[in-house]
This record gives structure tokens, sequence and C-alpha cells, in this order.
């Protein structure tokens, strides 16, 4: 058993970074890694909402304060149909095409943009580092940074560096020089923390609260204007999160995939069409002339 374990992983050995990271990917998202993937592509979000102009933006248009869960379950559709199908497929064309379309209703900096798509990439690589039940390997890197490469051509983001190491270098510098408090910051880390703490019964969420800022860094608590968490409550955390690791790898491996859209979405109970996921037609409006402001 805990040799079949590791099927996916000699499978993606076998396989290219550069012309299969359509396939490693799905791989990683699906199967090997489904709940961190999508943990830690929640931090990676997070973490873009520490930038003020980013928070800026996010803040006028009003979503996260009116349907927070609505649009997280937007980002999770477009993401997860390009991640599932591949974004050159006719699901994941479809999907690039509506994330352009919501995209393009506001001036959002070529640099803040290129910074959102880093973090795609190398915030699942950190959380793997710490609380992955397996390391990822090499070709799971680069499929990563091939697979948001790409993505990041098709959205017309200029200047995307050619190699991993280049791009691990901008998403650092640019965190140091960008990173700072602003009231947007907090207001829209607020909704989201809100937003988290709404999925757990109202009796566990005082103290789940303190549990979030245990799983953020410094250098996000400071942007946000949280506080911080004991020594002792994020070392129980981390310790929690690498027992679950020590955990999964004693689970078979899983034969069925394990997509966020392959489950039932709050946000659409009855099921979705990728050309009407994001904002209604009458919230559109109001955010343009809000984000005019």
């Amino acid at each position: 058993m805990l040799l079949n374990r590791y099927k996916n992983f000699q499978l993606v050995q076998q396989l290219d970074p550069v012309q299969d990271h359509c396939r490693i990917y799905n791989l990683m998202n699906g199967y090997e890694f489904p709940w961190d993937m999508t943990r830690s592509l929640e931090v990676a979000l997070m973490r873009t909402y520490c930038v003020p102009s980013i928070s800026k933006l996010l803040n006028q248009t009003g979503e996260f304060t009116h349907c927070p869960q609505k649009r997280y379950d937007d980002t999770a559709i477009i993401v997860g149909e390009m991640i599932k199908w591949g974004y050159d497929s006719d699901r994941g064309k479809e999907a690039l095409q509506r994330m352009n379309a919501l995209h393009g209703r506001f001036k959002i900096d070529n640099s803040d943009f290129l910074y959102v798509l880093s973090t795609f990439i190398f915030e699942p690589i950190r959380w793997n580092v710490r609380f992955g039940w397996r390391l990822m390997c090499e070709q799971e890197k680069l499929a990563s940074f091939y697979f948001w490469r790409e993505v990041g051509k098709q959205m017309q983001i200029q200047n995307i560096p050619e190699t991993y190491e280049e791009l691990e270098r901008y998403n650092l510098d640019y965190e140091r020089q960008n990173f700072r408090y602003s009231d947007t910051n907090r207001r829209v880390g607020e909704a989201t923390r809100d937003l988290f703490l709404s999925w757990f019964p109202s009796w566990m969420r005082s103290s789940i609260k303190p549990g979030i800022y245990a799983l953020l860094d410094e250098t996000m608590l400071d942007a946000f204007g949280f506080p911080y968490p004991s020594p002792l409550l994020r070392s129980v955390m981390v310790n929690l999160l690498k027992i679950r690791a020590k955990l999964i790898r004693l689970f078979p491996p899983r034969n069925h995939p394990n997509f966020y859209i392959d489950s039932p979405i709050p946000s659409y109970p009855t099921g979705y069409e990728i050309a009407n996921v994001g904002p209604t037609e009458n919230f559109k409006q109001q955010s343009s002339d809000n984000a005019s402001i």
C-alpha cells in the first residue's frame, strides 16, 4: 500500500514539466495535494491583500463586504476550471476569457498582476515544504511555474520572467517594497477572515480566529493590523498540520479527483455556467462606478 501511495509521484517524475505541465498540475491539485493546494491558495490570495494598491481596488468593488462567499466561489470556479481541464481546453479557454473580461473593467497595474500570478506559484510550494505529506519534486515545482506563466501570457501580463528563479526573486522583492499597512488592507483582510470563520459553527468562531492569525506570518499580520498570536498557539497550529501530513501519508492514493468544482458550491447550489460566473449586471455597474471614484 505504501509503495502504491507514490504511484502518482512516480508518474510525475516520468513527465516533462515544460510539455506536460497541465497534466502534472492537474495531478497535484486533484489527486496528490487537493486540500493543501486549496488552503495554500487561500493564503496566496490573502498575501495579495497586504498590498494597498490591490486591497484598495478590491475594497472599492464592495464584493468582499456584500458577498464574500460568492467572491470566493467565483475565483475558485475560474481557477478550478483551468486547472482541472487545462487552460487550452474549451472550458479552460472559456474560464480564461471570463477572467479577462472581469479584470478588464478595472485599470490594474502590470506589476500587481505579475505579483498575484507569482503567489499562485510560490505559496503552494512554501506551504508544501512546511505541511505537505511529501515534498513536491522538481517537476511539480517547474510545472506550477510553466502553468501559471502560460496563463499569465494569455492574460496579457507583460514582462513575465523566463525562469522560475527570476520570478521567485520578483515575488520576494515586490513584497519587501509593497507590503505595508493600510485601512483597505484591514477591511479586505477582516472580510476574508470572517468568511473563513463563517464555515464553522458560531460557538467555535472566537476560538478559531486566533488560529487563523497563527497561519499568517508577521509581515502579513502587520500589513492587516491583526494581532500577533502567542508563540504557543503558532506552535500548536504548525504541529497539528504536520501531524495531519503524517496521517495522510498512510492513506492510499486518491483514485478520483477532488477539485473544488467537483463538490457542491455554496453560491451556485444548482450549478453554474462559466459565462455567468462573477458579479451580477447590477452589481458590476455599481462596482465600476465605485471603482472610478
